[in-house]
């Protein structure tokens, strides 16, 4: 039996224009630098990319799609290997600054996976995971690069 994924949702206010922030967040090859357990993400090409984390004690591989790409909007992927999930980041301009929220479904597997989830760990680790990005871009000033192509298959599955 299938069961429900569980949904996490984290947003933080980062001082830099929407333009910046967005333009750091496609630097997917940089979030080890801000994300914690993550030891590699590597760009396929302009719509896969393959991780290798540790999730819950254990080191797992998988890879995303992104699904749809709006550039200064949001991105949205599906993630499939050893950590099923899907997700959306979205960007919304505010007065110079930039609201980022994240909204992550996933599948928590095995006992220490689901004892984790339980005590809100991956919850936790998200918020500190945007604290860190926010963190990062506003030390820098500026982003370590951009991608400003745009994706749209319209099959993100994932739930507003």
């Amino acid at each position: 039996m299938d069961r429900p994924m569980k949904q996490l949702e984290a947003s933080i206010d980062v001082e830099a224009p929407v333009r910046t922030t967005y333009n750091q967040w496609t630097q997917f090859e940089a979030f080890p630098q801000f994300m914690e357990g993550v030891e590699s993400v590597t760009q396929i090409d302009d719509r896969r990319v393959h991780w290798v984390a540790e999730v819950g004690g254990k080191r797992k591989e998988w890879d995303a799609e992104i699904t749809q790409q709006i550039p200064d909007q949001e991105i949205d992927w599906i993630g499939f290997g050893e950590a099923d999930n899907r997700g959306r980041i979205t960007f919304e301009p505010m007065d110079g600054r930039t609201r980022v929220t994240l909204m992550l479904d996933y599948e928590p597997e095995g006992a220490l996976e689901r004892v984790g989830d339980a005590l809100g760990v991956p919850q936790t680790r998200i918020e500190k995971d945007m604290q860190r990005f926010k963190e990062f871009l506003e030390e820098r000033g500026r982003e370590t690069g951009a991608w400003r192509g745009e994706i749209d298959d319209g099959a993100s599955g994932l739930t507003p």
